[in-house]
């Protein structure tokens, strides 16, 4: 950078973020070095859920049929490949769930109908009813206003849909070895919510306003519900023909726009706990949104965020998480720190001001704080200007007064 320009605060500190994660990559391209490493790798009982994800993609490639074979056969080809090169098997390792996830909700439509479930079209509004003393969600949509339009689209039909990638974008630059740990549980979250889709198919409160309660068949056309009024506020049928042509129809239980939403305010209460009450707030009004829209019921979202809440505790119990491969690990934790003779962002410097002055002096402090324990804080408490833990003043253990 020229020594003429000077950058604001938060934007030098993106800046310095930005250099350090990408010096931090592996930029190889040679298929050598990935060989090398799986030969030199001590193959561990965990790296077996490796063959799951085989069997499941080959379960879903065989019932895919757009593309048609012999095209479809790119996909496992152009995988494999970029498993292969370094420079992008440090991508596509850790997001194998992710991809599992994404290939299972598009193949899950050419699942022959006669092979499927019954789909459930009064279990929910039933249950609802039952547990809560109401159809919460009926009640919901029975008052609408443009203005309650656009405050329910912008974090259902918007950011939903980016904020999984700015959230990893972020991770990535300030707490890289959370990233793994965040795309394993957002990928597994997923496949659990689409199986459970799959497996027990229930009607959203849309196929109840428009169908009443008549038993539903596979080939309905999806519904746009209250989005529809966005398309018609903006002229345009954008929402109507995604949702129409959707691949998996009658998933409303469990919901995952509020188990996403619920795993994002997880990972930012535990990386930002200066920024929970925002995220939370933001999944408070996506969880009314997902019903104010008609496309779930109450229980839906409390599935959702059960979920969520479940794969949070299971990943925080259990460190890197089912995939603990420290080969995989390495191509984000490692080598992540700046030398001595650089500027350290302050996005990496300890919020204990006495570590400063203990530079040097061996182990530092160990902090611990929910999600944050999943990048090996006992690991890498050595590390100079490292802590799981924002906040000034935190000293662990706790000085004796």
């Amino acid at each position: 950078m020229s020594p003429g320009i000077q950058l604001a605060g938060p934007l030098r500190t993106a800046v310095n973020a930005l250099i350090v994660a990408v010096n931090r990559l592996d930029k190889s391209v040679s298929p050598s070095d990935t060989l090398s490493k799986l030969h030199a790798r001590k193959f561990t009982l965990k790296d077996s859920i490796y063959i799951l994800h085989i069997l499941s993609a080959l379960f879903w490639l065989t019932l895919m049929q757009v593309p048609p074979f012999p095209y479809k056969l790119a996909i496992p080809v152009l995988y494999a490949l970029a498993l292969l090169i370094p420079f992008t098997s440090q991508f596509f390792i850790p997001a194998t769930p992710v991809f599992s996830w994404v290939l299972m909700f598009y193949s899950n439509q050419f699942l022959p109908a006669d092979h499927r479930p019954a789909v459930h079209v009064v279990l929910l509004p039933t249950l609802e009813s039952v547990l809560y003393g109401a159809n919460i969600s009926d009640i919901l949509t029975r008052y609408t206003h443009p203005i309650l339009d656009i405050i329910a689209w912008l974090p259902y039909g918007v950011i939903h849909y980016t904020f999984p990638l700015v959230l990893a974008a972020l991770i990535w630059l300030f707490r890289p070895p959370a990233l793994r740990v965040f795309a394993q549980a957002f990928g597994y979250q997923n496949c659990i919510g689409v199986f459970v889709q799959i497996v027990l198919p229930c009607a959203a409160p849309w196929y109840e306003i428009i169908y009443g309660l008549t038993p539903a068949a596979y080939g309905t056309p999806g519904s746009a519900g209250g989005l529809g009024r966005i398309d018609n506020l903006f002229g345009g049928e954008g929402y109507a023909r995604t949702f129409a042509s959707s691949p998996l129809v009658f998933g409303a239980f469990p919901s995952l726009h509020a188990a996403w939403a619920t795993l994002e305010a997880l990972f930012i209460s535990a990386l930002w706990p200066e920024y929970a009450k925002w995220a939370w707030g933001y999944a408070a009004v996506l969880y009314w949104s997902t019903m104010y829209l008609s496309h779930h019921y109450l229980i839906d979202v409390v599935g959702g965020a059960c979920l969520a809440t479940c794969v949070g505790m299971i990943w925080s119990r259990g460190g890197m998480g089912v995939l603990g491969s420290e080969w995989a690990q390495e191509e984000f934790a490692s080598d992540w720190t700046v030398s001595d003779e650089e500027e350290t962002p302050i996005a990496y410097r300890s919020p204990n001001p006495a570590n400063v002055q203990a530079k040097g002096k061996g182990r530092g402090h160990r902090h611990t704080a929910s999600i944050v324990s999943l990048i090996r804080a006992d690991e890498r408490a050595g590390e100079e200007g490292w802590s799981p833990i924002a906040g000034a003043g935190f000293v662990f253990p706790p000085e004796r007064r």
